[in-house]
């Protein structure tokens, strides 16, 4: 057994990553205020070729040095967009025909390993490090969802909730 060589993993270029056909998935980052938070979860969209990545509200854009480094060219590849105001972008996102998962511990959020992704567009909502998905956004969410955790700490960082959920959420188009 070896490591594989980088010519060896046969990864898409960024030009042939933009052309080719994604995973209806959707992520939507309500006012994470962390650059290198979403420079990850660009990283992370780029691996599981999710649709599209909205920033919103105080979320940064990929400007910012810090983040391109962290995103490791996942600012490149990854279809994305800012907007001021989540709640605009959730209620489109309805209007198009996407299933609306909240990633947030509420009394009625549903553990990941009990969650059923189906092969139908899914908007994931991940939100701030400190107050999570604004509570006006849980209304309009179809499910909400829990990571499950044993420890003493109640949160897991957003960039490693968005791994979580995402390898959950893409599972269903592995299988044939």
């Amino acid at each position: 057994m070896r490591k594989l060589r980088m010519h060896e993993l046969n990864r898409l270029s960024i030009e042939e990553f933009r052309q080719s056909e994604k995973h209806p998935i959707v992520v939507v980052l309500d006012n994470v205020r962390s650059v290198l938070n979403v420079g990850s979860v660009f990283r992370t969209c780029d691996a599981f070729k999710i649709e599209h990545l909205w920033l919103c509200g105080v979320t940064p854009t990929p400007e910012l040095r810090e983040m391109r480094k962290t995103a490791l060219g996942g600012t490149e590849s990854v279809n994305w967009t800012y907007t001021k105001d989540t709640m605009e972008v959730i209620l489109r996102l309805k209007k198009e025909g996407y299933s609306i998962a909240g990633v947030e511990q509420t009394t009625g959020s549903i553990s990941l390993e009990k969650t059923t992704f189906d092969k139908k567009p899914t908007a994931l909502v991940f939100g701030n490090e400190v107050k999570g998905v604004q509570s006006e956004i849980l209304p309009y969410c179809d499910q909400l969802i829990e990571i499950p955790q044993f420890g003493t700490k109640h949160s897991l960082n957003i960039s490693v909730s968005a791994g979580i959920v995402l390898w959950k959420a893409v599972e269903p188009y592995l299988r044939k």
